[in-house]
C-alpha cells in the first residue's frame, strides 16, 4: 500500500534527511587513505546518535538476509555496488567508495548515498560518478505531481544507458516513510507514461547504481550482504530521499551546507 505523507510528516522526514546528510558529509570528510571502513562507520554512528536520531540500517533484516545488518552505514568499495559491510579494510589511494546511510527521527526515515574517490582519481571513475549523479538528478526532476513512476525510471535509465553504463539488475529505489522500504518499488529503468501516478505527499528514495563496463549482472558476497559487479568492474551509487509536492520535487536529504532548493544537484 502506498502511503501519502502530510506536510507535517514530510517536515519530520526533512529532519531525518538532514541528519542523514550530515552523517554522509562527515564520513566523506573522514575518508582518507589508511582509514578503516569500521572507523568510518563509527563516524556515521556518532553523527546520528548525537543528533538525537536512530541509525536506520543497524539491525535491519529483510527476509532475504541471513542475519541483521551489523553496521550503521553500507560502505562499498570499487566493484562492490551496494550493502558493503564496514570492516577492517583500510582505504587505498584511488579507491572508489560508495556510502549509503539512513537515520530515523521521531519515527520517520531519511535515506541517502554518495560516491567519491579517495585521493587521486582517474578520469573514468570521475565520469562514472558524474553520470550516476546526473541520472539521479534526472529522476528527481521527473518526480512531479501528475507524472508516472515510469517517467522517473525512464529518466534515470536514459542517462545511464546513453552514456554506455550498466545498471545493477533488479534493483532500484523505493518508497520511504515510517519504514525504510515502503511501496512503491522504483525501477532504475522503465517506460515513460507507465506506472503509478505521482501525487503530492508521495516520498521516494531514488538511487541509481551504475556499472562502468556496461554490464548489469551482480554477485553476492559470502557475507550475505555485499553485492558486487559480476564482471569486477567498478560501480557508483548515489541516492536522495525526495518528496513529491504541489510545487515539484523536494530533496529531503540535502547536505547541511547547501541551501534548500527544488530539484537541485546531488551534494
Amino acid at each position: 500500500m502506498i502511503e501519502l505523507k502530510t506536510p507535517g510528516e514530510i517536515a519530520l522526514m526533512r529532519e531525518a534527511g538532514r541528519l542523514t546528510a550530515a552523517a554522509l558529509a562527515a564520513v566523506r570528510e573522514a575518508a582518507v587513505v589508511g582509514t578503516r571502513l569500521d572507523e568510518l562507520d563509527a563516524v556515521a554512528r556518532a553523527v546520528i546518535t548525537e543528533g538525537v536520531g536512530e541509525p536506520l540500517f543497524l539491525g535491519y533484516r529483510p527476509r532475504s538476509a541471513p542475519s541483521p545488518y551489523p553496521g550503521v552505514a553500507c560502505i562499498s568499495v570499487n566493484d562492490a555496488v551496494v550493502h558493503g559491510i564496514p570492516g577492517g579494510y583500510r582505504l587505498r589511494e584511488g579507491d572508489l567508495v560508495s556510502v549509503d546511510c539512513g537515520a530515523r527521527v521521531r519515527g520517520w526515515c531519511g535515506d541517502a548515498a554518495v560516491s567519491f574517490v579517495v585521493g587521486e582519481a582517474v578520469r573514468a571513475d570521475l565520469d562514472l560518478i558524474a553520470t550516476t549523479t546526473r541520472a539521479l538528478e534526472a529522476g528527481i526532476a521527473a518526480a512531479r505531481p501528475g507524472a508516472r513512476l515510469g517517467d522517473v525510471a525512464h529518466a534515470i535509465g536514459t542517462v545511464a544507458r546513453d552514456a554506455g553504463y550498466g545498471m545493477m539488475a533488479d534493483h532500484g529505489g523505493h518508497g520511504i516513510g515510517r519504514e525504510m522500504h515502503e511501496d512503491p518499488h522504483v525501477p532504475n529503468e522503465g517506460r515513460a507514461g507507465r506506472g503509478v501516478r505521482l501525487r503530492p505527499g508521495l516520498v521516494l528514495a531514488l538511487e541509481p547504481m551504475l556499472i562502468a563496463d556496461g554490464t548489469d549482472d551482480h554477485v553476492a558476497d559470502p557475507d550475505g550482504w555485499t553485492l558486487g559487479t559480476a564482471s569486477g568492474a567498478r560501480a557508483a551509487h548515489v541516492e536522495h530521499t525526495v518528496a513529491v509536492t504541489d510545487d515539484g520535487p523536494e530533496v529531503l536529504t540535502r547536505a547541511p551546507s547547501s541551501p534548500r532548493s527544488r530539484a537541485a544537484p546531488v551534494s
